[in-house]
Protein backbone atom coordinates (compact mmCIF):
# COMPACT_ATOMS: atom_id res chain seq x y z
CA UNK A 1 0.00 0.00 0.00
CA UNK A 2 2.94 2.30 0.61
CA UNK A 3 4.30 2.28 -2.88
CA UNK A 4 0.89 3.06 -4.20
CA UNK A 5 0.77 5.74 -2.18
CA UNK A 6 4.65 7.07 -3.28
CA UNK A 7 3.47 6.07 -6.79
CA UNK A 8 0.16 8.37 -6.31
CA UNK A 9 1.38 11.40 -4.70
CA UNK A 10 4.26 11.31 -7.72
CA UNK A 11 1.34 11.03 -10.08
CA UNK A 12 0.25 14.01 -8.68
CA UNK A 13 3.01 16.26 -8.36
CA UNK A 14 4.01 15.14 -11.98
CA UNK A 15 0.59 16.14 -13.36
CA UNK A 16 -0.05 19.32 -10.92
CA UNK A 17 1.15 22.10 -13.59
CA UNK A 18 0.92 20.53 -16.74
CA UNK A 19 2.14 23.73 -18.25
CA UNK A 20 4.97 24.00 -16.64
CA UNK A 21 5.97 19.91 -17.34
CA UNK A 22 5.77 21.37 -20.74
CA UNK A 23 7.49 24.19 -20.67
CA UNK A 24 10.04 21.99 -18.89
CA UNK A 25 10.16 19.70 -22.05
CA UNK A 26 10.28 22.31 -24.73
CA UNK A 27 13.19 24.42 -23.05
CA UNK A 28 15.15 21.00 -22.13
CA UNK A 29 14.70 20.38 -26.48
CA UNK A 30 15.43 23.78 -27.02
CA UNK A 31 19.34 23.80 -25.26
CA UNK A 32 19.88 20.42 -26.26
CA UNK A 33 19.33 20.96 -30.26
CA UNK A 34 20.12 24.94 -30.36
CA UNK A 35 23.99 23.84 -28.66
CA UNK A 36 23.98 21.20 -31.55
CA UNK A 37 23.04 23.81 -34.18
CA UNK A 38 25.62 26.30 -33.07
CA UNK A 39 28.53 23.76 -33.23
CA UNK A 40 27.49 22.03 -36.34
CA UNK A 41 27.22 25.50 -38.51
CA UNK A 42 30.42 26.85 -36.87
CA UNK A 43 31.94 26.21 -40.67
CA UNK A 44 29.62 28.53 -42.01
CA UNK A 45 30.66 31.74 -39.97
CA UNK A 46 34.70 33.09 -40.43
CA UNK A 47 35.13 32.51 -36.87
CA UNK A 48 35.56 28.88 -37.62
CA UNK A 49 38.88 29.44 -39.78
CA UNK A 50 40.12 32.56 -38.09
CA UNK A 51 39.86 31.11 -34.43
CA UNK A 52 40.90 29.10 -32.02
CA UNK A 53 39.04 26.09 -30.74
CA UNK A 54 38.46 27.95 -27.79
CA UNK A 55 37.00 30.87 -29.43
CA UNK A 56 34.46 28.33 -31.49
CA UNK A 57 33.60 26.98 -28.14
CA UNK A 58 32.81 30.17 -26.94
CA UNK A 59 30.57 31.54 -29.31
CA UNK A 60 28.56 28.14 -29.68
CA UNK A 61 28.25 28.16 -25.35
CA UNK A 62 27.69 31.77 -25.81
CA UNK A 63 25.01 31.72 -28.96
CA UNK A 64 23.09 28.81 -27.53
CA UNK A 65 22.40 30.91 -24.43
CA UNK A 66 21.02 34.04 -27.04
CA UNK A 67 18.98 31.27 -28.74
CA UNK A 68 17.58 30.03 -24.67
CA UNK A 69 16.94 34.01 -24.25
CA UNK A 70 15.37 33.81 -27.60
CA UNK A 71 13.00 31.33 -27.31
CA UNK A 72 11.91 31.83 -23.54
CA UNK A 73 10.81 35.58 -24.57
CA UNK A 74 9.60 34.29 -27.82
CA UNK A 75 7.37 31.59 -25.69
CA UNK A 76 6.66 34.39 -22.56
CA UNK A 77 5.08 36.96 -25.57
CA UNK A 78 2.93 34.53 -27.30
CA UNK A 79 1.83 33.76 -23.79
CA UNK A 80 1.29 36.78 -22.92
CA UNK A 81 -0.63 37.76 -26.07
CA UNK A 82 -2.78 34.14 -26.73
CA UNK A 83 -2.48 31.99 -23.67
CA UNK A 84 -4.88 31.40 -21.40
CA UNK A 85 -5.01 29.79 -17.63
CA UNK A 86 -5.72 26.36 -19.47
CA UNK A 87 -2.18 26.65 -21.55
CA UNK A 88 -0.89 23.76 -22.85
CA UNK A 89 -4.74 22.31 -23.24
CA UNK A 90 -6.19 25.05 -25.14
CA UNK A 91 -4.56 27.45 -27.32
CA UNK A 92 -1.35 25.21 -27.73
CA UNK A 93 -0.75 25.49 -31.88
CA UNK A 94 -1.92 29.34 -31.60
CA UNK A 95 0.43 30.16 -28.50
CA UNK A 96 3.51 28.10 -30.26
CA UNK A 97 2.59 29.34 -33.82
CA UNK A 98 3.28 33.13 -32.65
CA UNK A 99 6.87 32.25 -30.32
CA UNK A 100 8.07 30.77 -33.54
CA UNK A 101 7.29 33.91 -35.41
CA UNK A 102 9.02 36.06 -32.92
CA UNK A 103 11.86 34.32 -32.60
CA UNK A 104 12.56 34.12 -36.44
CA UNK A 105 11.30 37.89 -36.32
CA UNK A 106 14.11 38.42 -34.31
CA UNK A 107 16.80 36.55 -35.28
CA UNK A 108 16.23 38.03 -39.29
CA UNK A 109 16.75 41.22 -37.36
CA UNK A 110 19.57 40.65 -35.24
CA UNK A 111 20.74 38.81 -37.91
CA UNK A 112 20.53 41.62 -40.10
CA UNK A 113 21.98 44.15 -37.57
CA UNK A 114 25.21 41.93 -36.09
CA UNK A 115 26.50 40.72 -39.75
CA UNK A 116 25.48 44.01 -41.90
CA UNK A 117 25.43 46.91 -39.64
CA UNK A 118 27.67 46.28 -36.64
CA UNK A 119 29.82 43.70 -38.16
CA UNK A 120 30.19 41.71 -35.08
CA UNK A 121 30.41 38.55 -37.00
CA UNK A 122 30.82 37.47 -40.47
CA UNK A 123 29.43 34.40 -42.63
CA UNK A 124 32.39 31.91 -44.41
CA UNK A 125 31.87 31.68 -48.07
CA UNK A 126 29.73 28.15 -47.10
CA UNK A 127 26.84 29.62 -45.68
CA UNK A 128 24.09 30.24 -48.21
CA UNK A 129 23.07 33.80 -47.83
CA UNK A 130 19.35 35.75 -49.33
CA UNK A 131 20.32 38.43 -52.03
CA UNK A 132 19.63 41.55 -51.11
CA UNK A 133 19.85 41.35 -47.60
CA UNK A 134 22.23 39.13 -47.04
CA UNK A 135 21.36 37.05 -44.12
CA UNK A 136 22.35 33.78 -43.20
CA UNK A 137 20.14 30.70 -44.11
CA UNK A 138 21.01 28.65 -41.36
CA UNK A 139 20.20 30.86 -38.72
CA UNK A 140 16.89 31.60 -40.07
CA UNK A 141 16.25 27.52 -40.90
CA UNK A 142 17.55 27.15 -36.96
CA UNK A 143 14.50 29.42 -35.52
CA UNK A 144 12.03 27.71 -38.13
CA UNK A 145 13.14 23.82 -37.17
CA UNK A 146 14.41 23.68 -33.70
CA UNK A 147 11.09 25.66 -32.06
CA UNK A 148 8.83 23.73 -34.71
CA UNK A 149 10.28 20.42 -33.28
CA UNK A 150 10.42 21.37 -29.64
CA UNK A 151 6.53 22.46 -29.41
CA UNK A 152 5.85 19.19 -31.18
CA UNK A 153 8.03 17.09 -28.80
CA UNK A 154 6.58 19.04 -26.04
CA UNK A 155 2.88 18.49 -26.82
CA UNK A 156 2.17 14.86 -26.45
CA UNK A 157 3.30 15.61 -22.69
CA UNK A 158 0.36 18.17 -22.88
CA UNK A 159 -1.75 15.62 -23.96
CA UNK A 160 -0.83 12.28 -21.97
CA UNK A 161 -0.80 15.01 -18.96
CA UNK A 162 -4.85 15.50 -20.57
CA UNK A 163 -5.92 12.28 -20.55
CA UNK A 164 -3.50 11.34 -17.36
CA UNK A 165 -5.80 13.87 -15.10
CA UNK A 166 -9.07 12.60 -16.83
CA UNK A 167 -8.48 9.02 -15.90
CA UNK A 168 -6.98 10.09 -12.51
CA UNK A 169 -10.44 11.97 -11.80
CA UNK A 170 -12.29 9.04 -12.86
CA UNK A 171 -10.45 6.48 -10.55
CA UNK A 172 -11.10 8.94 -8.03
CA UNK A 173 -14.81 9.09 -8.59
CA UNK A 174 -15.21 5.52 -8.43
CA UNK A 175 -12.84 4.84 -5.12
CA UNK A 176 -15.07 7.70 -3.67
CA UNK A 177 -18.50 5.63 -5.24
CA UNK A 178 -17.57 2.31 -3.65
CA UNK A 179 -16.27 3.68 0.08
Amino acid sequence: MIGNDARESKRIVLTAHPWLLTMRRYFLFVAVANLAWEVLHLPLYTLWAEGTAGDAAFAALHCTGGDLLIALSSLMLALFLAGDSDWPQHRYRTVAGLAIIFGFVYTVFSEWLNTVIRESWAYSELMPVIPGIEIGLSPLAQWIVIPLLGFWWARPMARNLKSELSADARGSERRRRHV
